[in-house]
């Protein structure tokens, strides 16, 4: 008999990459060298003084169900560092503590979004926003973006594109394929828009801190209104300890933790406690210099690819990614990036994972791998490239 599943988990699609993780796991079993430029999770593990703050916690035994908000002591921490690096004032009962930046999405998709209803994104964008909005019976509205616009919506395209049925929109910044920007007044302009049709701003800022020669405003100094998600993951290097943060208007909360309750419960106690040593000066001094190093990463990626022909119209100001056009080379971007992984092993993530305007012809490449294997893949790629048959 066959099986009879939901017509929401028919609807959201598989990453396309995990296919071509899976080959590039296969060729790396069978001895081959394979260097990984598909994945956004930074290569560095997390800094040591978090891993002692984590150890020291399951020694004392902090292991129990926190509150559904979190502990009190790394929201105010969090609190503290919006007062330390962007100069706000941000009250800590306004801050909810969430199983990666995943469970801020979660809560504030169920808040925010009644069945039909949708949030307007920008296409490409992160692939998971869409179905996050999917699972709670809502729908993702993907407007067409490109580099005359640096790949983000502004107020023109929110205007152009709202209806009856939009409830608010998602942007990122940093944005992930993209790694753009949008600058206090570009926030101040989508906040405004949106005000206008009486929707809700909600803005990704889980690649803040990861930004190369500016630093990224955040929305909560132009609309502190707007609901902010944000993360552990990336800045900060805990990826595996699964840890994010949401931040909302003081009305909103009470929802939002009965939510966490039912949904959740509690993010995880030992990495809450172990976040606290995040935003202690030697570990901000260990970060920056990842920063560091991700920029040098970026400078020689960002010209070695333009030198052999992909085409990187807007230059990322943050995250670690290049977004680049590969029209110039022929074929669609998925048997391109097998090419490279089967010949080369060199494994990259094709366009279609982040949407579906111009997606078959444009490749990421995620710069989260040592300077040497980075000009290693750039040596690879030019071969490749040789062989190409698009």
């Amino acid at each position: 008999m066959a099986q009879s599943y939901s017509a929401r988990s028919r609807a959201i699609e598989p990453f396309h990459v995990m296919a071509l993780l899976a080959r590039a796991n296969e060729l790396q079993a069978a001895g081959h060298d394979v260097i990984h430029l598909e994945i956004g999770e930074p290569d560095f593990t997390t800094a040591e003084p978090i891993i002692q703050a984590g150890q020291a916690a399951l020694t004392a035994g902090k292991t129990r169900y926190t509150a559904a908000r979190g502990i009190p002591e790394l929201r105010e921490a969090i609190s503290g560092f919006y007062q330390q690096r962007y100069g706000l004032n941000i009250d800590p009962r306004r801050i909810l503590i969430t199983p990666g930046g995943s469970g801020a999405l979660l809560l504030a998709s169920a808040l925010l979004v009644d069945p039909g209803k949708h949030w307007l994104l920008a296409d490409p964008g992160y692939p998971c926003n869409r179905h996050f909005l999917r699972l709670v019976e809502g729908a993702a509205q993907l407007v067409p973006v490109g580099p005359d616009v640096r790949y983000q919506l502004t107020p023109d395209l929110i205007d152009r594109h709202w209806d009856q049925d939009s409830v608010g929109a998602l942007v990122a910044s940093p944005a992930n394929p993209t790694g753009t920007i949008l600058t206090r007044d570009e926030l101040a302009g989508l906040s405004t828009a949106i005000k206008a049709h009486h929707g809700h701003l909600v803005v990704d800022e889980i690649y803040h801190g990861l930004t190369y020669g500016t630093d990224a405003a955040s929305v909560l100094e132009v609309d502190d209104n707007a609901f902010v998600l944000n993360s552990f993951s990336k800045y900060f290097g805990m990826t595996g300890w699964r840890l994010g943060w949401l931040v909302a208007p003081e009305a909103a909360v009470g929802e939002l933790e009965k939510l966490a309750q039912n949904l959740y419960i509690s993010a995880p106690s030992m990495a809450q406690h172990a976040a606290l040593a995040c935003f202690e000066p030697a570990t901000i001094a260990i970060l920056e210099e990842r920063r560091a190093e991700f920029g040098r990463r970026r400078d020689f990626l960002l010209p070695a690819l333009g030198e052999l022909g992909f085409g990187i119209a807007v230059e990322p100001e943050g995250a670690f990614y290049l977004y680049a056009d590969i029209s110039k080379f022929g074929g669609d971007a998925f048997a391109f990036c097998r090419h490279f992984l089967e010949t080369e092993h060199v494994a990259i993530t094709p366009g279609l994972d982040f949407g579906r305007y111009q997606a078959g012809h444009h490749v990421r490449f995620a710069y989260t791998q040592s300077l040497p294997r980075l000009q290693e893949a750039v040596e690879r790629i030019a071969r490749g490239l040789k062989s190409w048959q698009g």
